[in-house]
This record gives C-alpha cells, structure tokens and sequence, in this order.
C-alpha cells in the first residue's frame, strides 16, 4: 500500500529534500507517493496547509513558531520533525552600495562589513531598505541580529521590508530595496543581471543558522505518523544523494525544472556546490558550508534552535518574555519523531536535544543515542552565545 502526502514548496534550492526523495525514488521505496504545490510567497504556502490543500510545507522555521503561538493570525500548533537545512541564504546589495561595503571586492567580514553600513546609513540622507523574505523568517532574525550588532538599528536607522522570494531581484534592480536576504537562487540571479553584488553570506552571521523546515499541523502529524516517519527516512536519503559531489549536476539539473525552482542549472549547482559568483562576470568562490544539508546531523531539529529563533522573535516583536509561550515555541521542534523515524538505522541521533547555540568552538565529539557524532563550530559572529536554559536573561541582554 502506498501513502499520497501533498507537500508545499517555494522555488527555493533548499525545498530540495523532499523533491529529490521523490525524483530518485527515495520516497517510493518507503511506500510513500509525494506530490508538490508550487507557490511564490510564504503567506500562500501557511494558507495551502492550515486549509488542508497540503499534508506538510517546506516552511521558515519561525514561521512555524509564530502560527503555533498566534502571532499575526489565529493560533494553529505545527510540528517540525525535520530541518531541511542550515543557511544558505545571503546578503546583496545594490551595486552602488557594495562599492561602499565591501569596495576591495570578494565576500566581506560580517563585522567590518557591518561598521562600514553604519558609516553609510549615519551619512545618508535618506534611510536605506533591506528587503526579507517575511516577517517571520530566519532572513529577517538574522539579517536584524547582524544590523543590531553593528550598531544599526532596524526600523529606525534602516526600514525592512518584505519581499517574496522570485521577486528579490526585481525589487533590487527597481531600486525598491538597497539590499536583499533571500534564499539561492535568487541572489544570483541578481548577480546575473548585474544589479547586484553578493557581500556577505548568512553562514557568516551564524555559522550553523537554522533554515527551512519541514512543517506539519500537529494533529496531521499524530494521524499520519508513521507515513511521516517514513518521509524522514526518504528524506535522509536524499540528502546524502544531494550532498555527494557525484551528483551535483543531475540534482541542479532535477532542481531547475519550471515545475520546481525553475532557474538557471548552473545558478543552482553553485549554491549545491557552495561556490557563489559575487558580481556579474566575477570568478565563482568557495565558501565551505553555504549550505549545510546532511553532516552532524543537520537535519535534527534540536529544540534550542527553536529557542533561539523565539528569542529573537520577542526582541524584534516588542514582547516581554512568557515562559509558557517559550515552552510552547520550543515544542514546535520535535526531536523525538525524528529519533523514532531514524532509530536503529545508519543515522547518528544526538543523545541530547537542545545545546548551547554559538558554543562550540572547534570540533566536538558529543553524546550521541546512536552513531558517532562530531559537531564542527556553530558560532555567531559578534563571539555571542545562546543557552535556551537562560533564555530570560538572554533577552534582557539584547539590545533594541
């Protein structure tokens, strides 16, 4: 017997899990038949599974947060049993500005970088714009951690806006925004066009930064659990098909189809291989773990992940902390559907389920239920730390 289960996507390189699972026959050798909903804003693809158009979404990680605990609509509990990706995300600028930037060329340092924006934005005689993904996406969290760390103030010094992720490029090239923090391709497509240069990476700002998430409505999650369990286990597969440099080119190639991100293949092999061109006619660079999909267990969903994102959600949102609503939003990671999917196979399951975001430093053997595991260095730019055991004090700490 055979489960159908509908998932929701953007045309984002980082929705490639589940589609890979599929194309190679991953999630049919589990006894699952996967099916894609294709939108362009992330606000489509909440509305497609909290109506029931979808089983699961490739989703923002504090999106799902938010929709669990009410922020901006009515309250609906969503589960992550899975992380699609860590980073892979960047910042770009107009062509203008990153002259200013970063004007020796090549990809910056967040802090020097950071220093040279707010030189810019005291001078200025008018506030620049950044454009995000959403509201409640990984994008803003960061790109406002990295601002806020360098002495920029958003929303005071600088304007956010919202931009839906196929129409960053035109935003930039329109003059709409000064910047975008958006998801591959789509920083290289401005690139491309040559109306905007790459100058920092999200990897940059936090070295392993939670991403997209494979989001499910909790009582969907209860009704079908073992067809999802089976999806991690289809899942697992594909991403370390995805990450064997042996096939790149196919995967790009998989990728790139109308019906799903529907770019350019060779746009989307440099970020699968981690090599970015920075500006229009410029070498490609390697920066190592652009986008982070299989090792050390990357796609565990370690509750401190959530913690951290809440946090910043708070910060950014004016709230006061709520320790009900802390606990609430760090459930919505489900490490135990994780480990209950993956026990018993060749998968290393972390013995723990939250850590010390920001904490390692150097390569770190940790507990592990099953496997060995080796964390590499998971650290925040500005040398900063996050224990989800001190999440209050955490949040009196932060700047506004």
């Amino acid at each position: 017997m055979t489960d159908r289960l509908t998932i929701g996507f953007l045309p984002l390189v980082d929705a490639a899990l589940p589609i890979l699972a599929k194309e190679h026959g991953f999630a049919e050798d589990v006894g699952l038949d996967l099916e894609f909903l294709r939108d362009v804003s992330w606000a489509t693809v909440l509305d497609r599974l909290l109506y029931g158009h979808a089983d699961a979404a490739h989703l923002l990680a504090p999106l799902a947060i938010a929709t669990t605990l009410g922020i901006g609509r009515p309250a609906r509990p969503l589960s992550v049993p899975f992380v699609l990706g860590l980073n892979g995300n960047a910042i770009t600028v107009s062509n203008d500005l990153a002259d200013k930037l970063q004007p020796e060329g090549g990809l910056g340092n967040a802090e020097e970088v950071g220093k040279r924006l707010a030189d810019v934005v005291a001078s200025s005689d008018r506030r620049l714009c950044f454009g995000v993904v959403h509201r409640h996406s990984s994008h803003n969290y960061m790109l406002r951690y990295w601002l806020a760390a360098c002495g920029i103030r958003p929303d005071r010094d600088i304007d956010i806006v919202t931009v839906a992720p196929p129409f960053a490029a035109d935003a930039l090239e329109s003059g709409e925004v000064d910047g975008i923090c958006v998801g591959e391709p789509w920083n290289s497509v401005a690139v491309e066009r040559g109306v905007g240069r790459i100058v920092l990476t999200t990897a940059q700002i936090w070295r392993r930064g939670v991403e997209k998430v494979l989001a499910v409505p909790t009582a969907k999650l209860e009704e079908k659990r073992d067809a999802f369990e089976r999806l991690i286990v289809a899942m697992r597969r594909a991403g370390e098909h995805f990450v064997d440099p042996a096939n790149w080119e196919t995967n790009a190639e998989i990728l790139a189809r109308p019906e799903y991100v529907g770019a350019d293949p060779a746009l989307i092999l440099h970020a699968i291989s981690d090599r970015l061109r920075l500006q229009q006619g410029g070498e490609l660079i390697h920066y190592p773990d652009f986008m982070f999909q299989f090792r050390e267990a990357a796609n565990f969903p370690w509750v401190s992940q959530a913690g951290w994102l809440y946090a910043q959600m708070m910060r950014w949102e004016g709230r006061g902390f709520d320790r009900e609503a802390s606990e609430k939003a760090m459930a919505v990671f489900r490490p135990d559907i994780y480990r209950a999917a993956l026990s018993g196979r060749d998968s290393p399951l972390p013995g723990a389920s939250s850590k010390v975001e920001g904490g390692i430093a150097s390569p770190l053997g940790v507990s592990a239920q099953q496997g060995r595991l080796v964390l590499s260095p998971d650290n925040f730019f500005d040398g900063k730390t996050f224990d989800p055991e001190r999440l209050e004090s955490y949040l009196a700490s932060l700047d506004q």
